[in-house]
């Protein structure tokens, strides 16, 4: 099982530069048997351009999360509490082994129907 996870272009790039290590989740998966996840980045890309393992998964407050990965986030610190607003738990998902590819894939070539997923979906295909 593999995961796809929506991600502003911006973010896309800070991840791909190595400054964030983390991408942080109000809610985070299920399954805990994700393979790869894949990084589709949103308009106006709107391609999925990578993947990556997922190392620990850290859930805790998002303060605590902050406190322990600010300086690994990519983010700053309106930024980090912007998106977790009144949030009492967020998760930190650890990007090991990611992979850009050199020629991103347009979602709807593999799905006609394809509707980027709100925060992650999964799906079977390893690209």
């Amino acid at each position: 099982m593999n995961a796809l996870l929506s991600v502003r272009p911006k973010y896309v790039e800070l991840i791909a530069s190595g400054e964030k290590q983390y991408e942080f989740r109000k809610s985070v998966f299920r399954n805990r048997s994700i393979g790869r996840v894949y990084i589709y980045a949103t308009r106006p890309i709107g391609r999925i351009v990578g993947s990556f393992r997922v190392g620990k998964i850290i859930e805790d407050h998002p303060q605590r999360l902050w406190e322990r990965l600010k300086d690994v986030s990519g983010l700053s610190e309106d930024e980090f509490f912007a998106y977790f607003g009144q949030s009492d738990r967020g998760f930190a998902i650890k990007i090991e082994g990611l992979d850009r590819m050199a020629d991103p894939i347009d979602p709807r070539e593999l799905d006609a129907g394809f509707v980027a997923p709100q925060s992650f979906c999964y799906f079977a295909a390893d690209l």
